[in-house]
């Protein structure tokens, strides 16, 4: 059972290491500055503007 165990750990470290080379590849790197900018696409907060007129 140890070796069983021993085995999925070592096949998790090599996934998740394998994962983060892909992420901060080189040819990822257009997207990653991409998504970065993403949040200051969105519209400011106080951009937005509500009717204050009730129509009685």
């Amino acid at each position: 059972m140890a070796i069983l165990t021993s085995a999925a750990t070592v096949l998790s470290m090599l996934a998740f290491l394998a994962i983060c080379w892909w992420a901060w590849s080189s040819r990822r790197q257009a997207a990653n500055e991409e998504s970065a900018m993403l949040p200051f696409a969105l519209p400011d907060e106080t951009t937005i503007t509500t009717s204050r007129n009730p129509q009685s």
